[in-house]
């Protein structure tokens, strides 16, 4: 049998406070097994919640990922890595356009720091 990981192992593991994973799973994204009030989080949510931060480090919103995890459910592996093409595809498309405007706003801020340290030069 695998290994259970506690509400408290499952904080420390993720690196998340008891109210993010309480959230999660009140949202529906993550099912522990529950005895009395004690909950229990075995290797599907352990995968689901890598999941689940990773989209969010890429930019997905919690409720596209929880539509997201629930095609695997329904449809299954092919069908959720299509929707995976999909979404990265469009998400990308919008890192790239923020990436470009970080870079415009970089450029625009070394040149005023650099025309103003040029003033205090002559001074």
């Amino acid at each position: 049998m695998s290994e259970l990981l506690s509400f408290k192992e499952m904080c420390t593991r993720f690196e998340v406070t008891p109210r993010t994973l309480r959230y999660y799973e009140y949202i529906e994204l993550l099912a522990p097994q529950k005895q009395g009030r004690a909950r229990f989080y075995g290797p599907r949510e352990v995968a689901r919640m890598t999941l689940i931060l990773r989209g969010r480090r890429f930019g997905f919103s919690l409720e596209e990922l929880r539509q997201w995890l629930e095609i695997y459910d329904k449809r299954g592996t092919e069908e959720q890595y299509r929707v995976w093409v999909e979404l990265a595809d469009r998400q990308l498309v919008t890192l790239q356009k923020q990436q470009d405007e970080l870079a415009t706003t970089i450029a625009d801020l070394r040149q005023l720091r650099d025309d103003v340290a040029r003033v205090l030069q002559r001074r």
